[in-house]
């Protein structure tokens, strides 16, 4: 059975500007198993009702301003995986989840920056899973829970989001000044209780975790996180990667559930 991955994916410019981060995704891309489809729920993409990629052939989703002009010329030409987001959304309605699918949906860079890195080929199918901002933690790990079948037929899904996001904080973030005790606490709580498995806990994270609304002002980040928490077997014992701060205040790490499938 193929592990499931949650990931802080940065910022667009990660491609460009590799770095530690870029290094580990290469390497998580090297010792997973081949997938045969990827399923990525991406902070990016949000809708009403859960809704999955059926498109054959994904654009590159270029959904972001400011940055240097290499990065809009990159594309990541990966197929689309159409029959993967049909056995996904039966999935999810035999859970009693609404569901419906869209034949246009390209890749956003929550989705095809991380996987340019991981599995630069672009030769495996990709398919995206729409988030529900307005819904509970508890809400995307029933969904992470429903899609946890298509792991079995060696469907890799990514939660792509980040574990601390308050982008105007990082904006008057001074370069080179040491991460606040407030993204800090936060990141070692959210550490802890994946460690411990103590799923019940990272649900109520808004009134239980330090700092909670400093680091999340919006959930759409910190959700894919629960989708993946919901399609891991087992939370305790998740392999923790890539503890890296960027831009002071925004944390990059990451989790392998499942490690062993």
């Amino acid at each position: 059975m193929m592990p499931v991955i949650f990931l802080s994916h940065g910022a667009p410019s990660l491609p460009l500007e590799a770095g530690e981060t870029g290094e580990a995704w290469r390497q998580l891309g090297a010792q997973l198993p081949r997938p045969t489809a990827i399923l990525v729920i991406s902070a990016h993409w949000e809708s009403h009702i859960p809704t999955l990629s059926r498109t054959v052939q994904p654009e590159t989703i270029h959904d972001f301003s400011g940055f240097p002009e290499a990065l809009y010329r990159l594309q990541y030409p990966a197929p689309g995986a159409p029959q993967m987001a049909q056995a996904a959304a039966q999935l999810l309605r035999q859970a009693n989840i609404p569901v419906q699918l869209d034949d246009k949906h390209g890749l956003d860079h929550g989705a095809w920056v991380p996987l340019s890195i991981m599995f630069p080929q672009a030769d495996i199918p990709v398919a995206q899973l729409s988030l529900q901002p307005e819904k509970t933690p508890a809400w995307h790990l029933a969904l992470g829970r429903a899609l946890r079948p298509l792991r079995e037929q060696g469907v890799l899904i990514v939660g792509s989001g980040s574990i601390t996001h308050n982008l105007r904080a990082i904006f008057k973030n001074p370069p080179g000044k040491q991460a606040p005790v407030w993204v800090t606490d936060f990141c070692d709580w959210v550490a802890e209780r994946i460690s411990e498995g103590d799923v019940d806990a990272l649900c109520a994270y808004r009134t239980l975790a330090p700092y909670a609304e400093v680091n999340h002002p919006s959930e759409e980040h910190f959700l894919p996180l629960f989708v993946a928490l919901g399609a891991a077997t087992q939370v305790e014992g998740a392999q923790h990667l890539n503890r890296v701060m960027t831009f002071g205040m925004l944390a990059m790490d990451a989790w392998l559930f499942d490690p062993q499938g």
